[in-house]
């Protein structure tokens, strides 16, 4: 593990953080390693005869001398090449050359994509090298793509996992006549103006620059270009750190196809993303593009409503459409629908249909995305829409049954309902004709129920309990809300709803309503010390308020940054708030791993393992 690099934001596979050398570096970065203040110096190409000697203890990171081979290469001569390049030294950190297919990855605090120019145009072995690359290797350390990025396509670089790039190309683009935008590339010929207004731009105009000598026309495009890829990469910064790098990506992909394309096959290996992708974010999740429907939030939140979620012990199931307003229960819709079922709403179980999110349980409607995303409406669905949502509801009907079943929806929402209930064998009374909210439909909403039969009900302090188990289950898994909420009550309103020990009158648990997740206290924490995931096992310390990734032994690699966490010493319990995966807190040197909510030291506590 490097103690050179400190991730300090994370945004998918893209991260922010500080390079400690000679200097303090921000990354995502653009770094020249031919220049004498360079940070990173190359040590020279084996096919040559390198002259370099850096002094031992160098504060620099040092590429070491290597063999560089074209993309397609044979794996045996990949292989041969890299065991037989890789020279001791005495160096503190270290860079090495990696060619995109191989497949072995010795340490280093650096690695740099062999070959990266050639993976334009080349979506899918873009993707898979980088994968590959940093699924072996360690957490925190660096990859560096060489003369890869341009305005248009470092987006894409960063929120694969690409750490550092560098110049070279824009330079080479200005000495061809090449002008570069973060929306593509121009001919300086075919432009009538500039777009931009940087210092170069500004002072001059296209006609005028096609007249300057070769030299100084390339010099002056070639520093366009560089200032655009800065000023791209300080926007990529400020997306990773308000956590809206995805929608920016969906945008910037469509300038070139092979994006577009790299974007789909990286959405593709789910468990890549999921794993570097935090449970909540601050900011509305936009899904404007059919991409959206492939993002981690969406496809999480379909999943763990499959695999973790329990529904109440009720007859009648009640399918709704979405609303724009969130949480959907604020909506005048909703309003609407909730007064039409009136006195039977305790007999009935409420779940929202909606694109992008699925099937939403009401219990679960503050939880992110569901109570966060904003997506367009024409009342056109189109097929992948279609094909996801009717998905979740096959997949949902098939996993719970319901003696009834009334979908009081209209259009594209019943269109999916009928499909979902012809493929199921189902019988589902349909109560809107004329529009969800028409009087004529909400009568017959609240017609429909009470010629049913339904032999269970849900008292509504039952229905509060509800809410909390449902989330504990799906933050923490199927389980654990039972574990919480025995011999519990509910206090303060909706949506700030607070469980309680009924006999101990101690506070268990608080629902956040910005996200829709719990928080514990050290007894609700205690009431899971049966369950074995989500712990943080640490050292013989006694944390106060963070804990940092040195002193992690173990944690459960399902922890993802946002996860509410239990963690356990020897002599200490606490909880808080993971700010790294935890396969992350247990590679990497430095950095936050947990912030401590609550903590106390114990005299004794049953030592349970970490999976």
């Amino acid at each position: 593990m490097t103690k050179i690099f400190e991730i300090t934001h994370r945004d998918g596979a893209a991260r922010i953080g500080k390079l400690s050398l000679d200097r303090e570096i921000s990354t995502p970065a653009i770094i020249q390693i031919h220049k004498k203040d360079s940070p990173i110096i190359d040590s020279g190409s084996l096919w040559g005869k390198p002259q370099f000697h850096e002094p031992a203890e160098s504060k620099k990171i040092i590429i070491l001398p290597h063999k560089s081979l074209p993309l397609h290469t044979r794996e045996e001569l990949i292989r041969e090449i890299q065991e037989g390049v890789q020279p001791a030294s005495n160096q503190p950190h270290t860079g090495t050359v990696i060619h995109p297919f191989a497949r072995e990855y010795p340490a280093s605090d650096l690695y740099i994509l062999g070959a990266a120019r050639q993976l334009e145009n080349k979506p899918r072995d873009f993707v898979n090298s980088i994968i590959r690359l940093k699924e072996n290797t360690r957490a925190d350390s660096l990859l560096y793509a060489p003369a890869l990025a341009t305005p248009e396509n470092l987006s894409m670089l960063i929120y694969a996992g690409v750490d550092i790039v560098d110049e070279t190309l824009p330079i080479i683009k200005g000495y061809q006549d090449i002008y570069l935008t973060n929306s593509g590339e121009h001919h300086l010929d075919r432009l009538h103006e500039f777009p931009c207004t940087c210092t170069v731009c500004s002072a001059s105009t296209p006609q005028e620059f096609l007249k300057l000598p070769k030299k100084e026309r390339a010099e002056l495009l070639s520093q366009h270009n560089s200032l655009k890829l800065g000023e791209e990469l300080r926007a990529v910064r400020e997306h990773i750190r308000t956590g809206g790098l995805r929608e920016y990506v969906e945008r910037q992909c469509r300038a070139r196809p092979w994006l577009t394309a790299a974007l789909r096959l990286l959405d593709a290996e789910h468990v890549f993303l999921e794993k570097r992708t935090p449970v909540f974010r601050s900011n509305t999740l936009y899904a404007n593009t059919s991409e959206s429907l492939n993002r981690v939030e969406i496809r999480r939140f379909a999943q763990r409503v499959i695999e973790r979620y329990t529904p109440p012990e009720l007859d009648t199931l009640v399918l709704l459409p979405c609303s724009a307003k969130k949480p959907y229960s604020t909506s005048l819709s909703h309003q609407k629908f909730a007064n039409a079922i009136g006195k039977y709403r305790k007999y009935v179980h409420e779940v929202v249909i909606t694109s992008p999110v699925g099937v939403v349980p009401r219990e679960l409607e503050l939880m992110y995305p569901v109570a966060h995303y904003d997506t367009p409406v024409t009342g056109y669905w189109d097929k992948e829409e279609r094909a996801f949502v009717g998905g979740c509801l096959r997949s949902y009907l098939q996993k719970n049954r319901y003696r009834n079943i009334i979908a009081h929806v209209d259009g594209a929402y019943r269109e999916i309902c009928e499909s979902v209930e012809r493929e199921l064998g189902l019988d589902i009374v349909y109560t809107a004709d004329d529009g969800v909210t028409s009087r004529a439909s909400l009568d017959r909403l609240n017609q429909a129920i009470p010629r049913l039969e339904n032999t269970k009900e849900r008292p509504s302090e039952k229905a509060k309990l509800d809410v909390m188990r449902a989330t504990a289950d799906y933050q923490f898994g199927k389980g654990t809300g039972d574990m919480l909420v025995k011999g519990a009550v509910v206090r303060a309103p909706y949506p700030k709803f607070q469980l309680f020990a009924r006999e101990q009158q101690m506070q268990l648990a608080t629902l956040i309503p910005q996200y829709g997740t719990i928080a514990l206290t050290l007894e609700g924490g205690e009431r899971l010390r049966d369950y074995p995931y989500y712990r943080v096992r640490i050292g013989d310390f006694t944390p106060h308020s963070s804990i940092l990734a040195p002193g992690v032994l173990d944690a459960d690699p399902q922890i993802r940054p946002g996860d509410e966490v239990i963690v356990e010493g020897d002599r200490f319990l606490g909880v808080g708030r993971a700010l790294m995966s935890g396969w992350e807190m247990k590679e990497c040197a430095k950095g936050v791993a947990v912030e401590l909510r609550h903590s106390r030291k114990i005299e004794a506590l049953v030592k349970l393992g970490c999976v």
